[in-house]
């Protein structure tokens, strides 16, 4: 916070406005089970810790500092910054956004922890307006904390004839704002290359314009590079089809056009909105019962017999106990090379995961099977740790309510409350059709090798569902991939999905193709369902995996 407050040439405009996107779905959880021991918690202290050096600095240059830290208690961070703010001698203005955290109706049921409906700009909009120096709010939409600010500075208003379409640029700049140095090279596919400088990435930053359009940039002088590839890949990321709705507007982002517009600058510019669907989101994080684990290493030769054999042993063990946990996986990776002149790389690992309602039933089973078999299994016998008493893990679910029976409630630094109105017109979502394909490649001399010598991608999580965003950098790249990677071939290289429900997205514009798989993550990343519960390197997996490539694109 501290670096982009302070960054810039001699001279350069301080920034307007400074935003932060503190909760991913895992956090609602963990804050939740903060609430539950203090109620007077439920908020991301990281913020506040952030603050005590920037509260300062950001007065000094007039900048507005807008963010979703105040998670499940937006009330109790404001009171804890306007008590940061006197202590620092600060005369900073807080306001806070609240009502996105639902009662407990059937939106809310079944023990949640946290049910939190996904609100727009309009309460922050209307905070900064009443003068407010610092905005917390709850569960809003990452890119509402763009939408907000430019619905403020830019004095945009529902009236305006290309209100949307102005919306739906905020929002796309928004979302590639919300992963900071996602957009400078962090995590990116190609990020070898040189010049990218990824060692100590920027944070992003955008100039948006009045018609919605912006540049997206980051201070000079600090590391990373933001390219129309930095952006494209943040753009894919936990996205899905064409139209991306929210509570403000649905972008559509068949639309974006992205250019560069000097070294370090991405012009985002074409983005046309559409009036949001009648309902929102609702991100509901419940606890889903007890977890453990277990990792045996096995070591040298016979590796697929010695799995065999400690498996059965650990089924035998939980058939004797009578108290077999509901849920029981097991995962073995070949981690070992024949030959190995090390004995940790002579080493597999097999995973056995369980999960029940019950703790002793994920506890004491596992325990004790675990550790009896320490001098009765197979020849080098040992666990990377012991397995505990199991611990909670929790689930993250989606619902959607009435846009109309959500409070969106702006709390003025003066502690006046304002209601926000709900946008008058709505427009139900509706796939959009598949979009005419480029001309295929002519036939011709074709060569095995992977499909990221071509193509980047970007993975991520929604809920127990995971995106993979593919693109491609040249037309004739993107006539090749547009016809090759289809669902099928995406079932047939990762194997994993093969059962799963698929759809693919096609966005020309950005020569990408969109990939949406249903279930691959259980019920989210806190239960843990699999190896990479965030699906974070899905991409990365689909880009190893070899393929017919035509020699002229290598």
């Amino acid at each position: 916070m501290r670096e982009m407050l302070a960054g810039g040439r001699d001279g350069d405009p301080p920034l307007d406005v400074l935003t932060g996107d503190y909760l991913a779905e895992l956090t609602m959880l963990i804050l939740g089970r903060d609430l539950l021991k203090d109620p007077s918690t439920g908020y991301a202290k990281t913020f506040l810790r952030q603050m005590e050096q920037a509260l300062g600095l950001a007065h000094e240059r007039g900048t507005r500092i807008v963010a979703n830290a105040g998670g499940l208690n937006p009330a109790g961070l404001a009171d804890a910054l306007r008590t940061l703010a006197d202590r620092l001698g600060v005369p900073a203005r807080i306001a806070h956004v609240e009502g996105d955290r639902l009662p407990p109706t059937a939106a809310a049921a079944g023990g949640a922890l946290a049910a939190n409906a996904y609100l727009g700009g309009g309460g922050i909009a209307a905070c900064l307006a009443a003068g407010a120096d610092v905005v917390v709010t709850g569960r809003v939409t990452d890119a509402a904390l763009v939408t907000g600010p430019a619905q403020w500075f830019f004095g945009w208003e529902r009236t305006d004839p290309d209100w949307y379409d102005k919306l739906a640029g905020a929002v796309v700049t928004g979302h590639v704002l919300e992963c900071g140095t996602q957009a400078t090279g962090g995590n990116y596919a190609f990020f070898t290359e040189p010049g990218l400088g990824v060692r100590r990435p920027g944070f992003p930053l955008a100039e948006l314009a009045a018609d919605g359009s912006a540049v997206i940039t980051k201070h000079p002088g600090t590391g990373g590079a933001v390219t129309t590839g930095t952006v494209t890949a943040q753009l894919l990321y936990e996205t899905g089809g064409a139209r991306y709705a929210g509570p403000d507007v649905t972008a559509r982002l068949d639309s974006v056009r992205l250019g560069q517009d000097g070294p370090d600058r991405v012009r985002i510019a074409g983005v046309r909105g559409e009036a949001p669907p009648p309902t929102l989101k609702v991100g509901r994080a419940r606890l889903g019962g007890f977890r453990n684990e277990v990792v045996f290493v096995l070591t040298g030769l016979d590796i697929e017999a010695k799995a065999r054999l400690v498996q059965d042993q650990i089924e035998d063990a939980f058939a004797d106990a009578k108290s077999r946990p509901s849920d029981v996986r097991w995962e073995l990776a070949r981690t070992d090379r024949a030959d190995a002149d090390t004995e940790e790389t002579a080493s597999a690992l097999l995973r056995l995961v369980v999960r029940d309602p019950d703790q002793d039933a994920v506890g004491r089973a596992l325990t004790g099977a675990a550790i009896e078999l320490a001098l009765a299994s197979y020849p080098g016998f040992h666990v990377t740790a012991p397995p505990g008493k199991g611990a909670p893990y929790g689930v993250f679910e989606t619902a959607y309510v009435p846009a109309g029976e959500v409070p969106h409630i702006a709390v003025l630094p003066d502690g006046t409350r304002v209601d926000v109105p709900v946008p008058d017109d709505f427009r139900a979502l509706e796939p959009v059709p598949e979009p005419e394909l480029p001309q295929p490649l002519p036939p011709g001399a074709v060569r095995r090798a992977p499909l990221g010598r071509i193509a980047g991608a970007r993975s991520g999580d929604k809920g127990g569902d995971a995106n993979v965003g593919v693109w491609v950098r040249t037309e004739a790249e993107w006539r090749w991939l547009a016809h090759t990677l289809t669902v099928d071939k995406v079932r047939e290289l990762l194997p994993e999905v093969r059962e799963l429900e698929i759809v693919r997205h096609v966005l020309p514009g950005l020569r990408a193709l969109n990939f949406t798989i249903t279930g691959i993550l259980g019920e989210g990343v806190a239960s843990q369902a699999r190896f990479d519960p965030q699906a974070k390197a899905l991409g990365e997996w689909l880009r190893s995996r070899l393929l017919d490539v035509p020699e002229e694109l290598l």
